[in-house]
């Protein structure tokens, strides 16, 4: 899936035909989906990098360009507002009222009246976080014995909390090795309740154990990010990975979900000692 003109992997001239079917279509389909597709990336990992590259969500962006295409309007043409809500996008009114008015501090009418000056759209995110070292390598099909955990995915440690206390009452460990996280949804197109992730670890021996789950990563290229340091740097640790070292390496994510190893515990190891890998599936090369 490549749009013409796009190239292999240059991500600005995705994130800007993004943006510019953003502005162009207020009205249109505006599901990650259809915003994946324009940019013709991964599903999985389109969210991450647009976030990663403007410092916004797609739905930051599209609900910010909306309203600015709104206020243009006001400003330049005679329509009612309840019109100019309906061509952005807002099919109620009183929606499009509150969400204008959190934005520019005034309702449509008022700053119509007002004719306040409408300040550009942002298009890339300024200044850089820290780096980490990424390396490409080819990993082994992984299976994962663990504890699926709903919801929030800043709570997955009770998911791994029960995990290490299914481990040590079954003695587990033996055929265990280091934890596992995978995230597998989209934490943009599905409410918070609903997102599924898995602490776990891989497994040395192929049977299941008894009150845990399966899962097979599978094999390939990934691209492996390093983060030495807390795990509240995690977060940091991704927008490193998707916002500079993929942009800039040529590379393209393939369809399936990140997973986080962990080399060391938090038990025995001081918090700026911990040694965590990010896991970035990648797509094949062409031939």
């Amino acid at each position: 899936m490549t749009k013409k003109g796009l190239g292999v992997a240059n991500y600005d001239k995705r994130l800007m035909r993004v943006l510019r079917y953003i502005h162009d279509n207020p009205a249109g389909d505006m599901s990650l989906d259809r915003l994946a597709d324009e940019a013709a990336m991964s599903r999985f990992h389109w969210h991450r990098i647009f976030h990663a590259m403007t410092g916004e969500t797609c739905a930051q962006a599209v609900r910010r360009v909306r309203l600015h295409k709104a206020a243009c309007l006001l400003l330049l043409e005679d329509a009612a507002p309840d019109e100019i809500s309906r061509a952005v996008g807002y099919d109620n009114p009183r929606s499009f009222g509150r969400a204008f008015a959190s934005q520019y501090g005034a309702s449509p009418a008022k700053f119509r009246k007002q004719g306040v000056h409408v300040a550009p759209l942002m298009t890339r995110k300024e200044g850089e976080g820290p780096m980490f070292p990424v390396s490409v390598r080819e990993e082994p099909p992984r299976v994962i014995a663990g504890v699926v955990h709903k919801g929030a995915y800043s709570r997955i440690g009770t998911a791994f909390e029960a995990f290490f206390g299914l481990c040590e009452a079954n003695g587990l460990w033996p055929r265990l090795g280091n934890p596992v996280g995978i995230y597998f949804d989209n934490p943009e197109a599905k409410p918070e309740p609903d997102l599924r992730s898995m602490a776990g670890a891989e497994l040395r021996l192929n049977e299941v154990p008894e009150d845990l789950e399966g899962f097979t990563i599978s094999g390939g290229r990934y691209a492996v990010l390093t983060l030495r340091g807390p795990y509240d740097l995690i977060p940091q640790g991704y927008d490193a990975l998707f916002g500079k070292w993929l942009p800039e390496s040529g590379e393209m994510p393939g369809d399936a979900p990140c997973f986080e190893i962990y080399l060391n515990s938090p038990l025995d190891t001081k918090p700026e000692d911990l040694l965590t890998e990010i896991c970035l599936p990648l797509a094949e090369k062409p031939a």
